[in-house]
């Protein structure tokens, strides 16, 4: 019998593999009801839905392996991050899902909850004050209209998976919806900068990247208390805060 290994695991979501076959537990139908929608409307492969009975979704497993992970090494060619950068841009050429995703919160619900954020992060000691301004001052330029585009979300590296030069498939799509295309690249290259003009060949030109560094800026500031309090180390060399040390 296989051995169950567990993926990830916190207090919103827990999946767990075992053999070739994932199981995913979301403690928010919602969530797991969103990435069911997106694998079967998305123009890349994903994987093969095999059940869903709430609160569990049971899906394949991919072939391949990822890009990397936050704080790790990048693997992969410059090739593969082009394959990357190509399918990420097929995904926003798409047709747009019908609901906003996590890359479509509003200009003033995004200010609001970025101000508040930097202000925890002061208050709670968590960070320097002048860390948290300038990586504040650098975000700004995310904050500005964009075109809606199918995104998926939470686009991070571990979540694509290539063999060889090719992609085989994108994984975690609970947070896809409608949203700014330019979140999606930053989220992929985020701690991993030097791959930025590798995914821009394959993804194409006229992107701004000041808005990608925002970005980066953006979601970094966000995601420390989140990850400080759900057991993850965003002080782990090459993750969120040296992220935010590298635009000082």
């Amino acid at each position: 019998m296989d051995e169950v290994e567990v993926v990830v695991a916190h207090s919103e979501r827990a999946t767990v593999r075992v053999g070739d076959v994932f199981l995913k537990v979301d403690a928010d139908q919602a969530r797991i009801d969103v990435e069911v929608e997106a694998m079967s409307l998305a123009p890349v492969p994903t994987p093969k839905v095999l059940w869903h009975k709430p609160p569990v979704l049971a899906i394949t497993a991919l072939p391949g392996t990822t890009l990397g992970r936050l704080g790790g090494p990048s693997t992969g060619s410059s090739a593969a991050w082009a394959a990357a950068g190509a399918a990420i841009r097929k995904l926003h050429d798409a047709p747009l899902p019908s609901w906003p995703g996590r890359a479509g919160r509003s200009i003033a619900a995004l200010a609001a909850e970025l101000d508040e954020e930097c202000e925890l992060l002061v208050a709670n000691g968590l960070l320097p004050a002048d860390l948290v301004t300038r990586n504040r001052r650098v975000a700004e330029a995310a904050l500005r209209p964009w075109t809606p585009a199918f995104t998926h979300g939470d686009l991070q590296i571990a979540h694509v998976f290539v063999d060889g030069d090719e992609v085989t498939g994108v994984i975690d799509w609970s947070e896809a919806g409608q949203g700014d295309a330019l979140y999606d690249l930053a989220t992929f290259t985020l701690g991993h900068e030097e791959r930025l003009d590798d995914v821009l060949t394959g993804y194409g030109t006229g992107i701004d990247l000041d808005v990608i560094h925002a970005w980066w800026s953006l979601r970094s500031l966000l995601a420390v208390r989140w990850l400080t309090e759900h057991g993850f180390d965003p002080f782990a060399p090459g993750c969120e805060v040296d992220v935010l040390k590298s635009r000082m």
